[in-house]
Formats: C-alpha cells, structure tokens, sequence
C-alpha cells in the first residue's frame, strides 16, 4: 500500500465541521486550539452559518485548521501520505502537512489570501461552474467566443469529464448557455464567491506575493504535487503560490503524477468527498477514502491498519 493524501478545497465547507474531531481527538484538538488570527476559527467551524462559511476569507482558514487537524489524527496513528496534492486552497494545507509551515502559519496566511481575492472579486460579480463531459477544446472555444461580454477561462481540469470554468458573472452565464447548446450534460454553479483561478486576480497575485514574503518556508519533507502543473515542482514555492491563485489548477495531471509514482491508496481530508470522485473519474485501480467526519476516521483506522497486518 502506497498511500496519497489530497486536501480538500473551497465548496464542501459546511457548519460543525471539525467538531467531532475536537472532542474526540487531542491531536486535533491542539491543532485547532493553536491557530490565533483575527476571527475564531473553532467557533465558525463548530457553531458558524452556512453563509459565514462561504465567504473565502472565513473559508479558507476554516477548511486548512480543519484538514490540518484531521491529518494529525492520521499522523497520530502511523498513517503517513508517499505524496501529498491539494485543490486549490487544499494545496496550502498540503504544504502545512509537509512542514513547510505550521497549521497555524498557515490559517493566518490563507486568511490573509482570502481577504486579497474577496477584495479584488466582490461578491455577486464572478463566479464559477463545473461542466460536464465536454471536450476542452469547445470550452476553449466558447470561453473566446463571450469574451465580448467579459472574462471567462477554464479555471479548473478537476478530472476527465468535468472541467471548471470561472470569470465575470454575465460571461459565464453566456458561456453556461453556449455550452449546453453545444452538448454540455450539465453545466453547475459552484457555491464560492468568485472567479478563482482566473486573470482577474493578476493584480491580487502581486499583492499576495508580498504576504507571501513576510512568511518563511521549510522545504517540504514529502513531494507536494503542485496546482499549476500537476507535477512535484523544483521552482521557489513562494512564486508557485503567487501564479496559482490566477492559473489553471491541472488536477487531472496532479491525480496522474500521484499514480506515476505508484500511489495505490487515496485519503481525502477534509469537508466534502469530490476528491475522491475525481481519483476514480480518473483510475478504476485504486483505493480511495474521504475522511470528514470521526466515523469517516474510524473507518479508514480499521481498513488501513487491517492492510498492513
């Protein structure tokens, strides 16, 4: 067994999340009880509203506190990841599993990242939506063909057979109806608060660069598969996250690294269990869990270790 762990991103955050973990486990209780930043992380998580979750500033640092304490729950059981990717904001909490800082490093610098991209994409003007079995090349094409009404790019290579396209709110709108005239299945919009992974945050790219510069980093103790290239990247990470935030994420590629390196086993952590979907879109072959819950932990526990006996 040759386990990958993938964090989650923004979207399957929901209230009372991590709450169990709290209770159950002192590892996780620590993680949580170690982050100190500008709003209350565990009372938002365990007791906040759908609609306070969803803003990416609460979000983000919410989701990284919450995966980071699951994973120290793996961690405390021997379970440790060959290779580790995330989703966008997971890919944060993928560097803190890696050491390349702390949990509560990184809660304040993904705060301080969400606050940068509410402010460069206010709410109701941007969105995002998955599109269904449609070939990249007519998304592409229908992306060119709005660019009339405004910006609206493939954000997303999520797995074969789904592909996130994300701009201003208008063009995506007429990209949605263009692309079910052109065959698209379904056409889904996401629940998150802007145009992520889109030109539209070059300038907040800048801005997050110099945050990015007041943090110092530990290199990675275990390969992280970066957003921007599905690949273990050699480059500054610092430069890494500052494209990240207005590039493409190549999860696709990322997933298809994770297998080249003989990944057999995938343990998603965090809120939600598209992750694992993705995984299975994208390989029959190999094993995979979604941890979110205590239950969700319990079970993993018993078949891994079972494994290795």
């Amino acid at each position: 067994m040759k386990i990958g762990f993938l964090f989650a991103g923004q979207g399957a955050q929901h209230p009372g999340m991590g709450k169990d973990f709290y209770e159950h486990y002192d590892c996780a209780r620590a993680v949580y009880d170690s982050v100190d930043i500008d709003i209350d992380v565990k009372q938002l998580c365990f007791a906040g509203t759908q609609e306070e979750l969803n803003d990416t500033a609460v979000a983000q640092p919410c989701i990284l506190t919450t995966s980071s304490a699951i994973v120290s729950v793996l961690r405390a059981h021997g379970i440790e990841a060959s290779a580790v990717a995330g989703l966008s904001l997971g890919e944060y909490s993928a560097l803190a599993y890696a050491g390349v800082f702390t949990p509560a490093q990184g809660a304040s610098l993904v705060r301080a990242r969400g606050k940068i991209m509410a402010e460069a994409l206010p709410a109701g003007t941007s969105g995002m939506a998955a599109v269904l079995n449609t070939e990249a090349s007519v998304i592409r094409e229908v992306c060119e063909e709005v660019r009339t009404i405004g910006v609206c790019e493939i954000a997303n290579y999520n797995c074969p057979g789904q592909i996130v396209i994300s701009g201003q709110k208008a063009a995506v709108e007429a990209a949605t109806e263009k692309l079910k005239e052109r065959g698209a299945s379904r056409v889904i919009p996401l629940a998150v608060s802007g145009a992520f992974h889109t030109s539209l945050l070059q300038e907040a790219s800048q801005k997050l660069e110099q945050v990015l510069q007041t943090y110092t980093f530990a290199s990675p103790g275990v390969p992280v598969i970066a957003n921007v290239s599905g690949v273990q990247e050699t480059r500054d990470l610092k430069e890494v996250l500052k494209e990240q935030i207005c590039h493409s994420v190549q999860f696709t590629q990322s997933i298809e690294t994770m297998l080249a390196m003989g990944i057999d086993t995938f343990i998603e952590i965090g809120p939600g269990h598209s992750l694992s979907g993705f995984v299975r879109k994208t390989s029959r072959d190999v094993k995979t869990y979604s941890i979110d819950t205590v239950a969700d932990m319990e079970k993993v526990l018993q078949e891994v270790h079972a494994h290795e006996c």
